[in-house]
């Protein structure tokens, strides 16, 4: 990539309302980010948006300036390098930074996430499967954080391990990981889709657990109480066709409530590295399934999105409405009503909710 467009492909991935989604789309219909830059404003306006602003030139030079200052890189989605994992989502993160070593990243994977607040047992569970798993050829990925994540970085150093953090990748967080993530660092890799030096927020939390699961083949649960984040990765790792493993545990202990769910609703019960290998075994060395492409083209006049403009505001509500149905009832074309969702989009009206869906924002 020309360093002129990375810079470009990094402010459309920066700019306000530009979310994988709609970076995604917008790539497909105008061919390069340079190009998607140059239509926003008047795509944002024609959606309701005057003095739309875009990401600055200058500052996405000095954060590639200081990523490189620190030894590390920005990979777009659309580069050799970018994990085969990410790029089979049906929107990758456009952008995502890394430090340490990017070569691991096109190795195959596994997700060892669980309870911040882990039992001794399950940390000794997650040591063990995370050694065990990265001697069976598995670079082992999690999210950093206290407990479980911890001991399974901690374990896979040796072999590989990927921290996938909330933040800027030159931010620590928690903080008492400060050791750990200079070993990772130096041993593993470090990434994350945030800008540098931003601080990690809760909104942030699930974008880093969709990465986390879409980098790997599989999720592994080692403790999960009900509603925590680790189920959330599991959650992404079914929508994204990734294989779900979780660690039984005793009923009486609220922190093993939320694996012991995944197993009756499905999950692989896993007492063991063997038990992950023997499922993953068929599919390691093959691709990942790839999602099928975005509607290239745009209406044929801007007066055809706006016939049909008002008809697509009146059926947007609260509650999210799959894109097909509106396309359905509303029995217009699909690039005129594309077009008018992306419109609204970028001038920040509606938002898109897993599952191809918008609603009102």
């Amino acid at each position: 990539m020309h360093e002129h467009e990375r810079r470009a492909w990094l402010r459309l991935a920066r700019t306000e309302n530009v979310g994988p989604v709609t970076f995604r789309n917008l790539i497909a219909r105008f061919g390069s980010a340079s190009a998607a830059l140059e239509e926003l404003p008047r795509l944002a306006a024609r959606g309701g948006k005057g003095n739309f602003v875009l990401a600055d030139e200058s500052e996405a030079a000095r954060e590639l300036e200081a990523l490189a200052k620190l030894s590390g890189r920005m990979i777009a989605s659309c580069e050799p390098e970018y994990p085969p994992g990410l790029r089979a989502l049906e929107a990758p993160p456009p952008v995502i930074s890394v430090l340490g070593h990017p070569h691991l990243l096109q190795k195959e994977m596994i997700a060892i996430v669980g309870a911040r607040n882990a039992s001794a047992l399950a940390r000794k569970l997650a040591d063990t499967l995370s050694r065990e798993l990265g001697f069976a050829g598995l670079v082992v990925v999690s999210g950093l954080a206290r407990g479980i994540d911890a001991a399974a970085h901690e374990a896979a150093l040796a072999v590989g391990t990927v921290a996938v953090v909330a933040g800027g990748v030159d931010v620590v967080y928690p903080p008492e990981n400060e050791k750990l993530y200079a070993a990772i660092k130096n041993q593993g890799v470090v990434l994350s889709e945030m800008r540098l030096g931003e601080a990690p927020q809760a909104r942030h939390f699930p974008r880093r657990n969709r990465i986390i699961s879409g980098l790997s083949r599989g999720v592994v649960v080692v403790e999960a109480a009900e509603k925590s984040g680790s189920l959330i990765t599991a959650q992404c790792a079914l929508d994204q066709g990734r294989e779900i493993f979780a660690v039984p545990g005793s009923p009486l202990d609220p922190r093993a409530r939320g694996a012991n769910r995944l197993i009756k609703e499905g999950a692989v019960l896993t007492e063991s590295a063997e038990d992950i290998v023997s499922v993953l075994s068929p599919m390691l060395g093959g691709g990942f399934r790839e999602p099928e492409a975005p509607p290239l083209s745009p209406p044929e006049t801007d007066a055809e999105a706006d016939r049909i403009r008002a008809a697509v505001e009146e059926a947007l509500g609260p509650a999210p409405v799959e894109i097909d149905e509106l396309i359905r009832q509303l029995r217009a074309p699909a690039a005129a009503v594309l077009t008018v969702i992306l419109e609204l989009e970028l001038a920040g009206r509606c938002v898109r909710q897993p599952g191809n869906r918008v609603c009102w924002k």
